[in-house]
């Protein structure tokens, strides 16, 4: 579909994006359903963001579905669909707070859960989970997000951290970009899952020492702004091709 003439180059590429992210999600095995949400803040304007239409499976999300709100909760462009309430709280919450989320995620997937469940959450056990070493806040549970008044209590929780774990709940990312924001869920996830199946084993697990822990955390940080854009819109690129395939290929080429 092609952009819409009464809109900016700068939003439709956004709305690109933020779908692309919905549907990542779907294929990767993330989404709830119509439940959870992911939105993106509009460039150019003052609060505005977009997120799903309530009601639609995220396999489904395009460009010109995602719906328009202001930080009020007020839809800024006619549409058929609703919004998630739980959602609106929440992601209105990062976006009048953190001036830095361009994109806020959040899952509710059983690996998510499971770990957002344990008393002491997520474990230095594994290479995915360091990225995040004491650099993951965490929410304490305090029923379905309908109460407005929870969002100063989000935003304190959340700081400057760009993930966490909402206990008894699931898992956010915010990232400058769409794209940080999925690599970094994707990464988080990951870091659930391989920490479930250890604990499952019922065995004694090998913990990474602290001092390694910080090492590792510190090398995902390392290097310039440019060169980890870099890395992100690199990752960004490949994943697009699955929803987006390019020629069939064999190896023999």
């Amino acid at each position: 579909m092609p952009k819409p003439s009464a809109m900016s180059e700068a939003e439709w590429s956004v709305r690109q994006d933020l779908a692309a992210c919905y549907r990542l999600i779907a294929h990767f095995g993330m989404d709830d359903v119509i439940y959870t949400h992911i939105s993106a803040r509009v460039p150019g304007t003052d609060g505005h963001f977009l997120i799903n239409p309530y009601g639609m499976l995220f396999r489904d999300i395009t460009a010109s579905s995602l719906v328009k709100v202001d930080l009020d909760g007020k839809l800024v462009d006619p549409t058929d669909y609703e919004i998630n309430p739980a959602g609106f709280t929440i992601h209105s919450a990062v976006h009048s707070a953190r001036h830095d989320a361009a994109c806020v995620l959040h899952t509710h997937t059983y690996a998510g859960v499971a770990v957002s469940s344990l008393k002491d959450g997520l474990q230095p056990c594994n290479q995915w989970s360091l990225q995040f070493h004491k650099r993951v806040a965490y929410h304490d549970y305090e029923g379905i997000a309908l109460d407005l008044d929870e969002r100063s209590r989000l935003i304190r929780d959340l700081g400057q951290a760009k993930a966490m774990i909402l206990r008894n709940h699931g898992l956010l990312t915010v990232g400058g970009s769409c794209a940080e924001a999925f690599i970094l869920m994707n990464n988080l996830e990951r870091a659930c899952r391989v920490q479930v199946a250890i604990q499952s084993m019922g065995q004694p697990v090998n913990m990474v020492p602290d001092e390694v822990a910080e090492l590792t955390a510190r090398q995902y940080e390392t290097g310039d702004t440019n060169r980890h854009q870099g890395l992100i819109a690199r990752e960004w690129k490949a994943l697009l091709t699955y929803l987006e395939p390019p020629r069939p290929s064999s190896f023999r080429d």
